[in-house]
């Protein structure tokens, strides 16, 4: 017998769980995955930008989902829909053509999950009278939430672990600055003596301890220096010219393609990240050390070493040019018994005899992300088999009568219409574009900035500290400032709020200017100023979901909602997508401050904004 009755604590925290887990996997997870693989922030930016696609055009086929079945048919089916894009994306990762393949099968996640957002939000009204929908609206949140805390956090923390367990033991080396005569030696890779005291493969590093002679080269010894390791470590296959797999773009016409290089070249003139060479024309001394495998892998596998500095004295750095990839390379069988070579240099200013850290570590990172997203795939089926048994069948979930699809379409675009011809609509609509001007930039290189080398201008985080960042500390932060901006607009109302609550969401975003000029080591202030940008966010963001409510008011006000959820993922979206094509150009520094000037369109809209006094206020 079919129950139309379940309480609803046996089937609304799985479902918004379930609900949360995809929307975050793809908009957030994809991105440090992707970053990890070693694509551009070029590509990362601007293709998982048209990943918010579904949720802005998600409103043209909500009458889909209304006219044809019920809604617990729709849900268990995206589950399964979801299972499977999962399943998909841990099967091609390993795979050469990963990113276009992988890319595919995002697209079936975020249409399958905008999917199930639309049968979710439908059933939860069909399936709980209006008193436990009032009681049940936190619990939906808390799980919703509880969603992109794993997502975020936990699974991120995961995969971290995974990469490094599935790899070889990490190797340290400590490069000394001394007071000695003034050489370089420079020694054939070839006659490198390894201690070869591993039974099991390890990287092998030569010197264990580096140390270099405080003196000034000519950057004439420097460039013969750093290309002559470039061609040996390209010669044998530990680097390649491009750094990460490019999709085609055969439908960019050629006018598009030389106006899109005229800006390049403008910017990377005027606010390029360029190395200025001395006055004197001199540099820092250098010195190499040697990297090797101790026995030769499997055929098929791929060893991606990555190394960098780790702490100490910043006077001394490696040189990532001379490895062309992020300080990243790759030993296989074919070139595991020849040394890589890394070039680290000293600061032509330095004087004294200090010491700097340098740690590299190796991961199969493939495997690590394809045994995830397995484990999501498994989670989703079981999420499948618990609501095809849990979910209770309301009477009032029927589908609509297909004889009354004219009349229903005709409805739909007589709803849509009115949304059109709102009051004060064109400030409105602008305000839901800009408001998040900055922040959908931000978001979409925050996480490449606290992975990527210091010599690039990032943090050089491991993926299990991002997460720890942005999963606990960041989104406890975001939890807060979102509860504090209920609770303020609840006593004054909205209006009183606006600009305040625009000046946190935009003005904390100077914290990733202060990380980007400074680079700090310390852990906690890394985590100190993201807590403070989410809380921002948080507490800022809660007027641009008030604004949404308050513009829908009226008849058709959940079609009206939907539409304004269309343009905020718009608005998210369209930013997005060159802004990594923008932040490799001008580089981290430059491009924090390009979002900070980002933030001024949000503040002109709102002196356009009519919005009733009493709004949001509580009426005692």
């Amino acid at each position: 017998m079919k129950k139309t009755y379940r309480s609803p604590w046996a089937w609304i925290p799985s479902l918004y769980l379930a609900e949360g887990l995809p929307y975050v996997v793809v908009m957030t997870v994809s991105v440090i995955m992707y970053k990890r693989m070693d694509i551009s922030n070029t590509d990362i930016a601007l293709y998982t930008s048209w990943l918010y696609l579904p949720w802005v055009i998600k409103f043209l086929w909500s009458p889909v989902v209304d006219l044809l079945k019920t809604k617990r048919i729709w849900i268990i089916t995206m589950q399964l829909f979801i299972g499977a894009g999962l399943g998909c994306i841990a099967i091609v990762l390993p795979l050469p053509g990963f990113f276009k393949l992988s890319l595919g099968f995002f697209w079936l996640l975020a249409f399958s999950s905008a999917t199930q957002d639309i049968a979710i939000d439908g059933f939860y009204m069909l399936g709980l009278d209006q008193h436990q929908q009032a009681w049940f609206v936190g619990i939906r949140s808390i799980f919703y939430r509880i969603a992109m805390l794993t997502g975020q956090g936990l699974l991120i923390i995961f995969v971290g672990n995974l990469e490094t367990t599935t790899g070889l033991n990490a190797v340290e080396i400590d490069v000394l600055s001394v007071k000695e005569e003034n050489t370089f030696q420079w020694i054939d890779p070839d006659s490198v003596k390894f201690n070869k005291n591993h039974d099991n493969i390890s990287i092998l590093v030569y010197p264990d301890t580096l140390k270099i002679a405080i003196a000034n080269r000519t950057s004439k010894e420097k460039e013969l220096l750093v290309n002559m390791v470039k061609i040996w470590n390209k010669r044998h296959g530990f680097i390649k010219d491009n750094g990460s797999e490019k999709l085609p773009v055969n439908e960019i016409s050629e006018i598009k393609k030389a106006s899109q290089s005229c800006i390049s070249s403008w910017l990377d003139q005027n606010f390029g990240h360029k190395q200025q060479a001395p006055p004197s024309d001199k540099t820092g001394n250098f010195g190499i050390i040697y990297f090797k495998l101790s026995q030769q892998p499997k055929p098929a596998e791929d060893i991606d070493f990555h190394f960098g500095w780790s702490g100490g004295d910043k006077s001394i750095n490696f040189l990532t040019e001379s490895w062309a990839n992020r300080g990243k390379i790759r030993f296989n069988h074919k070139n595991w018994d020849k040394p890589a070579l890394a070039v680290i240099q000293l600061d032509s200013k330095l004087e004294m005899e200090t010491i700097a850290a340098f740690s590299g570590r190796s991961g199969n990172i493939p495997l690590a992300w394809s045994i995830t997203f397995s484990l999501l795939a498994i989670l989703f089926i079981i999420f499948f088999l618990y609501h095809l048994k849990i979910l209770p069948y309301p009477e009032s979930d029927k589908p609509n009568m297909v004889a009354n699809t004219g009349i229903f379409i005709k409805e739909f675009w007589k709803t849509f219409k009115s949304f059109f011809v709102k009051a004060n609509i064109i400030p409105a609509i602008f305000f839901l574009l800009l408001y998040r001007l900055a922040e959908s930039q931000l978001v979409k290189l925050a996480s490449p900035f606290l992975l990527d080398s210091r010599e690039v201008g990032g943090l050089a985080l491991t993926t299990g500290q991002v997460g720890f960042v942005y999963g606990t500390v960041g989104l406890t932060g975001l939890v807060i400032g979102g509860i504090l901006g209920g609770f303020a607009a609840a006593r004054h109302g909205l209006r009183l709020w606006l600009w305040p609550m625009a000046l946190a969401i935009n003005l904390p975003n100077v914290v990733y200017i202060y990380l980007s000029a400074v680079l700090p080591d310390s852990f906690f202030v890394i985590n100190l100023c993201v807590a403070i940008e989410q809380f921002g966010y948080g507490f800022g963001f809660t007027a641009y979901m008030l604004y949404m409510i308050y513009i829908s008011q009226g008849e058709h006000k959940t079609s009206h909602f939907a539409i304004t959820t269309a343009f905020m993922a718009l608005g998210m979206m369209l930013p997005g997508m060159f802004s990594g094509w923008l932040q490799e150009i001008i580089g981290y520094y430059n491009f924090f401050i390009w979002v900070m000037i980002s933030t001024i369109p949000s503040f002109l809209i709102l002196f356009f904004l009519k919005i009733d006094k009493g709004f949001g206020r509580k009426i005692s």
